[in-house]
């Protein structure tokens, strides 16, 4: 329940010292001899080791609106509209940081009159309310227009707790155990099929056709619920790893070396991780649609 009179009153860029645009195209070429712009990512980023975590959403008059997280340097068009970050901490020449602001912690230790509340707890804090069904839903408009406000939910450690779990889900999914799929598989010596790409969903039975011998069964429905924009995290991976003829004719005749077979059992097992990814989103979703 929200407490009165108190929704839409934080502003992200008051919680958050930066709220930025990122620039760079690449965390593997890093550098002023080869970005013209870096913005602030070397506060976030300054070298390869430095630890961090962003909260990622669109830009302003995007078509959809949607976030997630990483802990890597991220890609400016790598969500419709420009890829808007926060991010957890920043590096100074004092050394590392945590980037909520003193007058963010201050408002949400005085509104829950509770000293214990860190800065870190407000970040995860916000993760959980911008996967907020009935916020998303409510404000959906606002999110696509403006930096999203931060309501004052009851519980801040349940919403802090939901947050922390959520981004632990997202940022580590590549050491996820895979969800139990069923994998079906033709034999080539019995079929006169040739070996052909297909990466298509079959939501309504549960299915992934991976190609003509290679079959997933049982993806489980909440799997396809858990959405990134317009697509699902599943129908994400799909799609980016479908084969696809450049329209450029020299890059097509060049440097078109991507082929779908040489990549076939790791995106299988991308695709096992993201299904269980999917469905540990979506229960810890539910469980805020629970709360009035």
């Amino acid at each position: 329940m929200l407490l009165r009179g108190q929704y839409l009153r934080l502003n992200t860029k008051k919680i958050f010292t930066c709220l930025y645009r990122p620039y760079v195209k690449t965390n593997i070429y890093f550098d002023t001899g080869l970005i013209h712009r870096l913005g602030v990512n070397p506060e976030f980023f300054p070298t390869p080791e430095s630890e961090n975590r962003l909260i990622i959403f669109n830009g302003r008059n995007s078509v959809y609106w949607t976030t997630f997280a990483s802990k890597y340097l991220v890609d400016l068009n790598a969500l419709y509209g420009g890829a808007q970050c926060i991010s957890l901490y920043r590096y100074t020449n004092n050394g590392r940081v945590e980037n909520v602001t003193e007058w963010a912690l201050n408002q949400f230790q005085k509104q829950y009159k509770d000293k214990s509340i860190g800065k870190e707890d407000i970040f995860y804090y916000v993760y959980s309310v911008l996967h907020h069904p009935a916020y998303r839903v409510k404000y959906e408009i606002n999110l696509k227009r403006e930096f999203p406000r931060i309501p004052f939910y009851e519980d801040f450690w349940k919403w802090a707790e939901w947050g922390k779990r959520l981004m632990d889900l997202h940022i580590n999914f590549e050491t996820m155990p895979p969800y139990p799929l069923e994998r079906m598989d033709l034999i080539a010596e019995e079929t006169r099929k040739a070996l052909s790409p297909r990466l298509l969903a079959r939501k309504e039975a549960g299915v992934i056709e991976v190609d003509t011998f290679t079959t997933l069964k049982g993806v489980p429905e909440e799997a396809w619920e858990y959405r990134l924009g317009t697509y699902s995290a599943l129908e994400w991976v799909l799609e980016r790893y479908k084969e696809k003829k450049p329209k450029d004719p020299t890059i097509a005749e060049k440097f078109n070396t991507y082929r779908f077979k040489d990549y076939k059992e790791q995106v299988i097992d991308l695709l096992g991780r993201v299904c269980a990814v999917s469905v540990e989103t979506m229960k810890i979703v539910r469980e805020m649609g629970e709360v009035e």
